[in-house]
C-alpha cells in the first residue's frame, strides 16, 4: 500500500515471480494514471485506486550518472495524500504480507494496525523519519530502510548499534539498512546478517530499493531463512540495475537464482 511508485514497482515484481498482489493508492486522472492502470492490468495486479479529478499524478524526474547513480525530484499534489478511513479493511487482513512506506504515515499506520492483529507480516520500506512515525514503526514486523535512517531516527551512527537500537525500540522482528553496493546489513535480535552486494554492470539503480523489498517479500513467503532471502534481495536488485528504468530489469526467478549461485560480489564491508 502506497500513494508512489516504490511499492507500485514492488507489486508489480512480485506478480511476476507468481505472486497475488494487491495495490492501493490514490492518482490523478492524467496520462500518467491511465500508464500506471495499464501496467497494473498487464502484470495482473489486482488494484484499488481512487482516482482524484482535476489532478496530476505524483510525478519523479530521475537524473542518471555516467555510474548509474540517480538523483530523484519527485513532487505530489496534496490531494494525492491516501486517508485512512479511504482504507478497507478487508484489502488488508485477507493478505499474507503488506508493504507500506511512511508518506501518509496515518494511512500506513492503520493498515498495519489491522494487519498486526490479522497475524499478517508487515514489511516497511523507509528512507525518511517523517513526523508521527513511531505509531507506525511500532506495528512493524521486517523494518527495511536506507543507510542513513537508523542514525537519523536514533543520533548512534555506528550502523550495528542503531539497528540493534531500533529492533529493541519498536520490537520489530528484523532491522536492516540497505547499502548501495555494500549490500544489506540486518538485526534479527540474536545476531547480525550481512549480504554484500553483487557485483554487476550497472546501467541504472533506480528502483533497486524497490526491487530489494519485492524480493524480501517473496523470500519471506516461501519461509526462507534471513540469510537466503538476504541474498536473493540483492541478486534481484543488481538484476534489476542492469537495464534503465525502475521495473526494465526485473528477472525471472531462475535468472536471480543463477546470479546467486555464480556472480562475484563487491567487498564485504561487514
Amino acid at each position: 500500500m502506497q500513494p508512489g511508485g516504490q511499492v507500485a514497482t514492488a507489486m508489480v515484481a512480485c506478480a511476476r515471480w507468481g505472486l497475488r498482489t494487491r495495490y492501493v493508492g490514490k492518482l490523478g486522472d492524467d496520462l500518467a494514471a491511465k500508464m500506471h492502470a495499464a501496467e497494473f492490468a498487464g502484470a495482473g495486479v489486482e488494484r484499488h485506486i481512487t482516482t482524484v479529478e482535476g489532478c496530476a499524478s505524483a510525478q519523479s524526474f530521475i537524473l542518471v550518472d555516467p555510474r548509474g547513480e540517480r538523483t530523484v525530484l519527485w513532487r505530489r499534489d496534496g490531494r494525492l495524500a491516501l486517508k485512512e478511513e479511504e482504507l478497507d479493511r478487508e484489502w488488508i487482513v485477507n493478505a499474507r504480507a503488506l508493504l507500506v512506506d511512511g508518506a501518509d504515515t496515518a494511512a500506513a499506520t492503520g493498515a498495519a494496525k489491522w494487519a498486526r492483529a490479522a497475524g499478517v507480516p508487515v514489511i516497511a520500506d523507509l528512507d525518511e523519519p517523517y513526523p508521527l512515525l513511531d505509531p507506525l514503526l511500532e506495528n512493524v514486523d521486517y523494518l527495511i530502510v536506507s543507510r542513513d535512517f537508523p542514525a537519523k531516527l536514533t543520533g548512534e551512527n555506528d550502523l550495528r548499534k542503531s539497528l540493534a537500537i531500533l529492533q529493541k525500540r519498536f520490537g520489530s522482528r528484523v532491522s536492516a539498512a540497505t547499502l548501495g553496493t555494500e549490500g544489506v546489513l540486518a538485526w534479527d535480535g540474536q545476531q547480525f546478517c550481512y549480504s554484500p552486494a553483487y557485483s554487476v554492470p550497472v546501467v541504472d539503480s533506480t528502483g533497486a530499493g524497490d526491487i530489494f523489498h519485492a524480493a524480501f517479500i517473496y523470500g519471506l513467503l516461501q519461509n526462507w531463512p534471513v540469510q537466503r532471502t538476504l541474498d536473493f534481495s540483492c541478486a534481484a536488485a543488481a538484476l534489476n540495475c542492469m537495464a534503465a528504468g525502475a521495473r526494465g530489469g526485473i528477472q525471472p526467478l531462475e535468472n536471480i537464482h543463477r546470479l546467486m549461485s555464480s556472480a562475484k560480489r563487491h567487498p564485504s564491508a561487514y
